[in-house]
This record gives C-alpha cells, structure tokens and sequence, in this order.
C-alpha cells in the first residue's frame, strides 16, 4: 500500500510517502540537498518495501508539496535534521534504518550522533564525511585517535543548452534540471525522456525550485560532526558510485574508515546520483545484507 500525505512537523507541513506494511521495520529516505522525495524512484521504492521495510520518503521543507518559504530564509542543517525527525514523530516510528544520499547522508549521520536512539542502521549514498568543515575527522581505533586525510568536494559543472536557468519558467527549470542529472550522472543514468518526465514532475509539485535551492545552500551541512564520526554505534554502509565527480574515492574512504566497522560499497558507473535501476540489485543486496 502506498499513501501520501500532509503533516505537521516543527511547526510547518511536510509532504510524506510511505510503501509497504506500518508492521516491518521502518526504512527513512533523505533525499539531497534542494531535492525532493520524486529523485526516490517509486519502483526502488516498492523493492525496498518489498524485502520487508515500512518505507517512507518525504519532501524536504522548500521542496516539493512540504512548505515553502521566501528566498534567504534563514534555516540551518539542523533544522533539516529536525524534520526528519519531526516525520518519524509524526508516524509514532521510535526509530528507523536511515538512508541518505548526499546532504541526506549528512543529516543520517547527524540523527545517529544526536539521536542514537531513533537510528537503526546508516545507508549513506554519494555524500561525504561530516558535513565538509575542513576539519579531518577523528577515526577512533581502541585507544588511539587516527586524523583521516580531509578532502575537498569538487564542484561539478552543469552542461545546459540555454545560458542561464529560470527556475521560475517550467522548459527552462525542466532543461536545468535533466542538464544537471546528465552532467552528475554516468552510463546507466536514465535516458533523457525519462529525465524530462521525473523533472516535469519534480517542476509539477514544487511551489518554488529558485527559491528552495537558494536557500538549502545557505542553510549548509549545520555545525562540524567530523571529529565525532567514531562516535556512531550503529551499523553502517556506505555507498559510492566509481564516477561521482562531486565527491570523488576520496570521500568515500575517509567516511567508511572514520566509522567504526563501516562497510564500503563501490557502485561502478554510477555517477553522483540516486541509485539508477541498472545497480539496484547489487544495492539491495548490500543494504539487506
């Protein structure tokens, strides 16, 4: 069963999604940063459910039906923590495996050091260790703290053939946003229709693309958590496609040795970018693993 709904959380409404069965263990999506919960493909979605998970995904605030607010708006990364875990309040869930993909994978990390009681497991996807400070993070191993090597994310171009973007304009915002899913993504990234579908769609249910982008880039990762990575208890996986441009190997090695015991998953081809449907097996085998 999959249903969709308004609720209230940290005094605004968000937008949620739940597939599969309010009985099996409940599995929580964060989606990247301006992203709304459309970049979870409904069919990865229905799997997950599948192999025994109450899944939910949701709009991030500023992003697709949950509330909007005017450009510069002054929110944190901890505010976005805070509605997810508002949404996990909201459905009476005492906690939950975390799946997060690039700012997701931020805020999955936060949850499990400020919340450990609410996080079941961590699943972090094409995201990076912390929340990019530039501070090494601290890698414990018994009773010796290990720095591990810090290494800057790369800004990755985004090939539109029109100039400037105007968000505001459904053709404009659509061809900016399949632009820069093409420019992120690798072989197996869908085809360019089905990247014009997902973005009208994405275009369809969000009240203002400019202003939620403009404003999840100020609100940031939050305060530094490098340094408490060793902290995290639960276990975790971490996933990387072998073309992410954004957050390169490094990335993902320094975050899967700052936690403890954390297992490392290549996923070859893949860009920086949801799992596409050509890794999805491999993916589900790991996080059920």
């Amino acid at each position: 069963m999959v249903t969709e709904t308004m609720m209230p959380v940290n005094g605004i409404e968000v937008c949620l999604e739940t597939f599969g069965e309010r009985t099996e263990p409940p599995l929580l999506l964060l989606a990247g940063d301006a992203g709304s919960m459309d970049w979870w493909d409904d069919e990865f979605c229905r799997r997950l459910a599948a192999g025994g998970r109450f899944v939910i995904r949701y709009d991030h605030r500023d992003t697709g039906r949950s509330t909007a607010f005017p450009p510069g708006t002054p929110y944190s990364g901890v505010d976005l923590m805070n509605d997810a875990l508002g949404v996990l309040d909201a459905l009476g869930v005492p906690a939950a495996h975390l799946v997060g993909f690039a700012l997701g994978g931020a805020l999955a990390q936060r949850l499990a050091l400020e919340h450990p009681q609410r996080v079941l497991s961590l699943t972090l996807i094409a995201t990076t260790a912390g929340d990019g400070d530039g501070t090494p993070p601290i890698q414990a191993t018994g009773t010796t703290a290990v720095a591990v090597r810090t290494v800057p994310a790369i800004a990755v171009p985004v090939r539109t053939a029109a100039g400037e973007i105007d968000w505001s304009d459904r053709k404009s915002a659509v061809a900016g946003l399949v632009a820069e899913a093409r420019a992120r993504g690798g072989p197996f990234t869908p085809d360019e229709h089905q990247l014009r579908r997902l973005a009208e769609r994405v275009y369809d249910r969000s009240a203002d693309l400019a202003a939620g982008r403009i404003n999840h880039h100020n609100a940031g990762y939050g305060p530094p958590i490098r340094h408490r990575l060793g902290e995290i208890t639960v276990p975790t996986l971490v996933l990387h496609g072998t073309l992410d441009e954004r957050f390169p190997a490094e990335h993902p090695e320094e975050l899967a040795a700052a936690i403890p015991e954390a297992r490392l998953t290549w996923l070859d081809g893949v860009g920086h970018e949801s799992p596409p449907p050509a890794v999805w097996n491999l993916v589900l085998a790991a996080m059920f693993a």
